[in-house]
């Protein structure tokens, strides 16, 4: 019969007390309690965070867990809130109040593109945010609603689209910070993406396309977009974060009901990993694979919640033994 010594090298400690600073890995037994634990990275985890002060769905977002950025929301709102953390703050509201359109950068330079307004359900208003105040950028080319999007304010890219039901758009456009450029085009027309990574390094996936949820993805290269791994649960109306080798997929609507799911892309195929505490969908994302950020949303309504994804999720255990 192997030993722990034989596998790791080392005899388990018999301690009074829980070791203060463990290693991953590291197994000991409490014989204050007569308990043998270990210390182990059980993945990734939803936390609460905290709440938005508007509740809203199919609204924008961008930047980091610890400062993240959620703007606009249907019906169309122009609120702007920012995110430190822990709690949510009033910013700058956008010139334009919008919802079904997307966001990328960071919170103090953020882009807001295309949409659906008061006046037209396929906007193609682009808007930049400087930490405080949004102003007009170039229009895109082709107005369109729920596209996919990522990148920086500077050097971003939207694909996809609604270009007025039922019709969705495979164009891709290129936003340099002042203007829009054309792109690659998408294998597949699209809805409801979600995107993440850079402007030459970006990923879409999910979406809707003739009334199914898909599950392909798609990775740019800053010129074509070319195959990659299906998700595991098709949806649309999902939110993303990471980037193209690291990235996370996040709620959404399957082909019924709503979904909780959360997915790691790692380059070539998608991993189910834990789901959100609560299924949701048209919300936003934000952050990385190993730290993102979820929020708004429609659940059986529109939400101001907010949910934290941390990955790895390391805790110490009890372990238990049998004899059978």
């Amino acid at each position: 019969m192997t030993t722990f010594k034989e596998i790791r090298g080392t005899d388990v400690l018999s301690l009074s007390s829980d070791p203060s600073n463990p290693e991953v890995g590291q197994i000991w037994y409490n014989n204050s309690i007569g308990v043998l634990k270990g210390y182990q990275n059980i993945g990734g985890a939803w936390a609460s965070g905290g709440n938005m002060a508007t509740a809203r769905n199919s609204l924008a977002g961008c930047g980091t867990q610890t400062a993240g950025l959620a703007f606009g929301g249907y019906a169309p709102s122009s609120a702007t809130e920012e995110y430190d953390g822990s709690a949510w703050t009033a910013g700058g509201n956008l010139g334009t109040a919008r919802g079904y359109f997307a966001g990328c950068g960071i919170q103090t330079a953020g882009l807001g593109i295309g949409g659906y307004t008061a006046t037209t359900a396929t906007s193609n208003l682009t808007e930049e945010y400087d930490g405080s105040t949004w102003t007009g950028g170039g229009n895109l080319a082709t107005g369109r609603n729920t596209v996919g999007a990522a990148g920086t304010q500077t050097a971003a890219f939207a694909a996809g689209g609604s270009i007025g039901f039922p019709t969705n758009t495979a164009a891709t456009e290129e936003y340099d910070g002042t203007s829009w450029t054309g792109g690659g085009n998408l294998a597949q027309a699209r809805q409801q993406p979600a995107g993440a990574g850079t402007q030459t390094v970006g990923l879409v996936f999910g979406g809707l396309n003739a009334g199914t949820a898909l599950a392909n993805t798609e990775e740019y290269d800053g010129s074509a977009w070319t195959a990659g791994g299906n998700l595991n649960t098709a949806r649309r109306a999902l939110a993303g974060s990471g980037i193209q080798t690291s990235a996370l997929g996040f709620g959404g609507i399957p082909g019924t009901g709503i979904s909780s799911a959360t997915e790691q892309y790692n380059g070539t195929s998608w991993t189910n990993t834990t789901s959100m505490a609560t299924a949701r969908r048209n919300l936003a994302g934000a952050g990385t694979q190993t730290l993102a950020l979820g929020f708004g949303g429609y659940t059986t309504a529109a939400t101001n919640a907010t949910e934290e994804f941390t990955n790895p999720t390391i805790v110490t255990r009890t372990i238990t033994t049998s004899t059978t």
